[in-house]
């Protein structure tokens, strides 16, 4: 597997499984439906942001877009949003996603990573992140209508740099 910087060309083929991520409805509090273009903004970050893809081969089997979590005073912390295909889940994308990510975040000065919004009935996410030297620094709850478990809370996980 390799990891590299997205293209405007590569947008196409990570549309995919985005669209069939937030159709699915379990992870991300994205609008669903979207077109090839409405989606676009939604994922590809523009510098000093990035989204990368992660590749086996001549496919993208996943995909993370990662800046600074807020402007101005918040801007020394990174935040990320990661997607995996479907098809390639449980073979250690996310995982190396996420190692990534880590480093980007530490090589670029950043001085800590915040999610915002990890859904807590998404065990394998809150299960990586923590592994990865993430903490749960706080769970709003009822924040996510999960199709299958109903209101759910959102966690915001941290990991100091």
């Amino acid at each position: 597997m390799r990891i590299r910087t997205a293209t405007d060309e590569d947008w196409p083929h990570i549309y995919p499984f985005y669209a069939a991520i937030m159709a699915e409805g379990k992870t991300y509090a994205f609008p669903e439906g979207q077109s090839l273009e409405e989606a676009r903004p939604w994922w590809m970050e523009q510098p000093p942001g990035q989204t990368v893809v992660a590749t086996v081969g001549d496919t993208i089997v996943g995909s993370a877009k990662m800046g600074a979590n807020r402007p101005g005073r918040g801007a020394h912390v990174a935040t990320a949003s990661f997607l995996v295909d479907p098809a390639h889940q449980g073979r250690g994308i996310g995982r190396a996603l996420g190692l990534h990510v880590v480093g980007w975040a530490r090589d670029a000065g950043f001085r800590g990573i915040q999610f915002n919004a990890v859904v807590e009935a998404n065990a394998p996410a809150v299960h990586l992140w923590r592994s990865l030297g993430f903490d749960i620094i706080g769970t709003v709850p009822e924040a996510f209508d999960h199709p299958e478990h109903g209101l759910v809370g959102l966690h915001v996980m941290y990991h100091q740099l």
